[in-house]
């Protein structure tokens, strides 16, 4: 009968080790009968004849387990696992009977990236609605007043209409740049090709954000070397403007203070062409640069908005950067600015 046994068990142990995703078996004592490649990938610490809960400490895996054994019934339960990393499983837990024997499979599904997707896409749509909700009231706000208390007043509807001016660019912006991010997504498998001379795209930059950089009492300064990379001329132009402008924004001086230097330097190393955007602005704290390329995370929202921020800009230049298999590296210290560099392969033409 012991041979009978170990046969059965020998026949589940093979079955299941042909399975992708991981399979664990118990017996009627809820002791480990079996378990394929991918669970012992996951939980290196099983032992075969060993009760499952000193392995996987899950009550409300043990409970289907229970019920299931009792019923004959499948069932579907969710598990949570905490340890080493957060984890979420769609376990099936299913029963089956050999001779004399009655067990127990449990096939593991992991939901875990797929929470994640689902979670980011409510915290976006949650996020978009409302950067696009606050203006869109402040616009219907003052249509109604213009129809209505300062409908014969011309110093109000002036400076109403200023104001209606810039809440309809702000939105402008906001879709202009959800547009972009949703665009690159759907290309982000497609590297681009193309030769792009990042020393004339930046001066380009440079050049249109002259202005600007005078009325924040910035001053401009580029500092080159050859770098040909292989990508999108207007899509890396997209991420030049971003840097730099981001970069102008943020080291305005206050009134009395002297005027600050943004420095872009363009240059190739290890393969990559890059260009460094560095500011002397306030600085940004260690425990905020790895959100900063987040979809609508901010460092200061009040600033940001006042600004003309949308919060996708950062997360637009990572994903560009991500379709040319490039990457952004941000460095920052409290107090004495930040650099912000881009890095894109090298065309073959200048490798």
């Amino acid at each position: 009968m012991n041979e009978m046994v170990d046969s059965v068990r020998g026949l589940v142990a093979s079955l299941i080790e042909a399975m992708p995703e991981p399979v664990l078996v118990v017996d009627e004592s809820v002791r480990l009968v079996a378990a394929n490649g991918p669970a012992r990938g996951l939980f290196p610490h099983l032992r075969l004849g060993a009760p499952l809960a000193s392995t996987l400490r899950a009550v409300d895996l043990h409970d289907a387990i229970a019920r299931v054994m009792a019923s004959g019934l499948a069932e579907d339960v969710s598990w949570l696992d905490r340890v080493p990393v957060e984890r979420l499983f769609q376990v099936h837990v299913a029963g089956f009977q050999s001779i004399d024997s009655r067990f127990v499979a449990l096939n593991l599904h992991d939901a875990t990236e797929t929470r994640r997707l689902e979670k980011m896409r409510v915290d976006f749509v949650a996020n978009a609605s409302h950067e696009l909700r606050t203006p869109l009231a402040s616009v219907l706000g003052f249509i109604e007043t213009l129809q209505g208390p300062a409908r014969a007043d011309p110093v109000a509807r002036d400076r109403f209409l200023g104001i209606m001016l810039e809440q309809a660019r702000r939105m402008a912006r906001l879709v202009d740049d959800l547009l972009s991010l949703s665009r690159i997504e759907q290309s982000l498998h497609l590297q681009p090709r193309a030769a792009v001379d990042l020393v004339p795209l930046a001066q380009q930059v440079l050049d249109a954000l002259t202005h600007m950089a005078r009325e924040n009492r910035v001053h401009l300064e580029i500092s080159a070397a050859p770098a040909v990379v292989r990508g999108d001329r207007d899509e890396l132009l997209r991420v030049a403007e971003n840097l730099i402008e981001n970069a102008i924004k943020y080291s305005a001086p206050e009134p009395g203070e002297p005027e600050r230097t943004v420095r872009v330097e363009i240059g190739a190393r290890d393969g990559f062409g890059f260009m460094a955007v560095r500011d002397e602005g306030p600085g940004i704290a260690p425990q905020n640069i790895p959100r900063l390329t987040e979809r609508f995370y901010r460092v200061d929202v009040g600033q940001s908005r006042a600004k003309g921020g949308t919060g996708l800009g950062l997360a637009l230049v990572k994903h560009i950067l991500a379709r040319h298999r490039g990457r952004l590296g941000i460095e920052s210290t409290l107090g004495r600015g930040a650099t912000f560099t881009a890095f894109a392969p090298l065309h073959e033409s200048a490798k």
